[in-house]
């Protein structure tokens, strides 16, 4: 495995704009209508990053985007909004979070990053759900081997009112967790979903995290879904079950362990 130089997304916020080839934008209704249930989630009013619905009332996105990127603090879960299909200054639908649940062993604040990464995902649920036809939730499938060609659906700093799509990349190594791919991913792509297109419909397999170097060429860096997802449904279950108020929680479960990749902080 190629040693790593890795910005994690806690500052995928703000940053020099990268270039965007290979990106085809869904700025359009007719481009964008089949990724209506990848949205712009709002968080705190202060920043924002990518999410996509798995259910109804359910939307994947990175454990770091409820974090307040200027203090540390996390950002109550009443305080962000799903913005389904965003684009050009309109929502197909939107939401406020009611709940958020990351896993237990992800540190906001984690001198180890590569471990920050590994556990980065997180699993909101939405006010009330979007029953839409034009808007369908994705399916997730297995979390994608070394070889395997994914795409990436995305918004990002320089490119905040629409999505684009990466439809052909690959991933180029797995190492303990982390996914690691030739994917573009900017500022405001964290917890944009990563899709396989093998079964012929779109199936997310993965989460951006982060974006790195891999001997000197840029990379992006997701987690692996098979087993943190059904974690994380087990957890809300759980806080569902303990409260009917609005809240957040954190999941407390797995060991950690080291990738021996070399991160540095931005």
């Amino acid at each position: 495995m190629r040693a790593l130089t890795a910005l994690l997304c806690a500052a995928l916020l703000s940053a020099t704009p990268a270039a965007a080839a290979g990106l085809l934008s869904l700025g359009s209704s007719q481009d964008g209508r089949d990724w209506d249930a990848v949205g712009r989630l709002e968080v705190g009013g202060k920043a924002f990053c990518t999410g996509a619905l798995i259910a109804p009332d359910l939307v994947l996105t990175a454990a770091h985007c409820l974090y307040d990127a200027d203090t540390g603090a996390r950002v109550p879960a009443t305080e962000m909004q799903f913005r389904a299909g965003w684009r050009n200054g309109r929502a197909a639908a939107y939401r406020y979070i009611r709940r958020a649940v990351h896993l237990g062993r992800y540190d906001y604040g984690a001198a180890e990053q590569q471990e920050r990464v590994r556990s980065d995902v997180a699993l909101l649920e939405l006010q009330h759900p979007i029953n839409n036809t034009t808007i369908v939730p994705f399916e997730t499938d297995r979390e994608p081997g070394e070889g395997d060609r994914i795409g990436v659906v995305s918004y990002a700093h320089d490119r905040p009112e629409a999505p684009q799509l990466q439809e052909m990349c690959d991933v180029l190594a797995r190492q303990d967790g982390i996914v690691v791919m030739s994917c573009q991913v900017d500022f405001g792509s964290s917890g944009s979903p990563v899709f396989s297109f093998d079964s012929g419909t779109p199936r997310i397999v993965s989460v951006v995290s982060a974006k790195a170097e891999a001997d000197g060429d840029p990379v992006s860096l997701g987690i692996g879904l098979d087993g943190p997802l059904v974690e994380l449904r087990a957890e809300l279950d759980r806080v569902r079950a303990a409260s009917a108020v609005p809240g957040t929680r954190a999941l407390v479960a797995g060991a950690r362990n080291d990738t021996g990749a070399k991160f540095i902080r931005p």
